[in-house]
């Protein structure tokens, strides 16, 4: 590997100061935006992995900027590598949650028991930070000096995003059936368009970050196992504008746009308030009802026995619309809600004196 650096220093290129400290600042002034927001609208229960996300890759961006005026300085680039990488998936994460109120919101047209969303898309989620940060740690720490060490990490790191992509596209799938299903009911308010919308565009962004980190790893791997760095390989591994613009850029417009079409925005707080179905009214139900046992929603959160059979084991609360009572307050469908307004007041939509009209508790 004589025409490239890879494997002899800690970057194959001179590290720029201003791109880091550029990037340290919008993503850390995202992250004050979101923290604010999040107050604001009493919705930290959904939004907590943006939080999250946002405080790991600010904190990457800053690591790198420290690197670039000590390249030689391996724990900055350990630091700097595992936070930058392992950013966004925990971004990712925060869509998977509000996916999960959505159908908590839309429980008609719910894709599977909302209260497993957790366990089906974060989860998994976890497992790719997993990965992601121990092919991080391999590749940082053995770079230079172990180049089988090196070589694990980066296939770690190729399936960790192989599988983020997977999970986004079946994220993706399962947000465009909502959206289908609520657009032929006459369901799709305003408020559910512009979720679905802001849904689309941000796992998108996920998935070319995904895509692009696939092409650098394998780029990059495939060239140390041949032993020849070729031109894609030289091409991404020694120029460092590829990292700002298809990993930096596309996840600070994702923060960004998840800040500026906040969920809290256009959600209520309380999961138990859904959208009825004439699309317009709302009203606080049970919540999502399995008759199932605990350990039987978990594993099979789909419940696809039981709709094989065409005996879903959930109770469908929402044809009963006269039983469960209008939330008060106004409706987000019609813009007339808002979080902010309710957490000044204190109010919770559901308390124990609301009963249904029949009796029923």
């Amino acid at each position: 590997m004589a025409d490239t650096n890879i494997g002899t220093s800690l970057y194959a290129f001179e590290p720029t100061h201003i791109a880091p400290a550029i990037f340290a600042a919008i993503i850390g002034t995202s992250l004050l935006v979101h923290i604010f927001q999040s107050f604001y609208y009493r919705f930290w229960r959904v939004t907590f992995w943006m939080f999250w996300g946002g405080t790991v890759f600010t904190a990457g961006w800053i690591m790198r900027t420290l690197s670039s005026y000590d390249p030689d300085n391996k724990n900055l680039y350990i630091a700097q590598t595992c936070l930058v990488i392992g950013g966004p998936p925990i971004y990712a994460a925060a869509e998977y949650n509000i996916m999960g109120r959505l159908m908590n919101y839309l429980p008609m047209h719910a894709i599977f028991h909302p209260g497993r969303v957790v366990i089906v898309f974060i989860y998994l989620g976890a497992l790719v930070e997993a990965l992601t940060a121990a092919g991080a740690a391999k590749m940082a720490v053995s770079k230079g000096e172990n180049i089988s060490e090196y070589i694990l990490g980066g296939k770690l790191i190729s399936i960790s995003l192989i599988l983020q992509a997977v999970v986004e596209c079946v994220f993706i799938s399962f947000i465009a059936l909502m959206h289908h299903r609520a657009s032929r009911a006459r369901m799709l308010s305003p408020n559910v368009r512009a979720l679905c919308i802001m849904l689309y565009g941000t796992s998108t962004l996920v998935l070319l970050r995904c895509i692009f980190r696939a092409i650098d790893s394998f780029a990059t791997h495939t060239a140390i196992d041949a032993e020849q760095c070729g031109s894609l390989c030289r091409l991404i591994t020694n120029q460092e504008w590829y990292i700002y613009v298809f990993e930096a850029t596309p996840m600070a417009i994702y923060t960004i746009w998840l800040n500026v079409m906040h969920p809290g925005k256009y959600l209520p707080r309380d999961k138990f308030q859904y959208l009825d179905l004439d699309g317009k009214t709302e009203r606080v139900g049970p919540g999502w009802t399995d008759h199932r046992s605990q350990w039987q929603t978990f594993a099979d959160p789909f419940d696809i026995a039981n709709t094989i059979k065409g005996t879903p084991a959930h109770e469908k609360f929402w044809l009963q619309a006269e039983t469960w009572p209008m939330a008060t307050g106004g409706s987000f469908a019609q813009g007339t809600a808002s979080n902010a307004t309710r957490s000044l007041s204190g109010k919770k939509y559901r308390n124990i004196s609301m009963k249904p009209e029949g009796g029923m508790a």
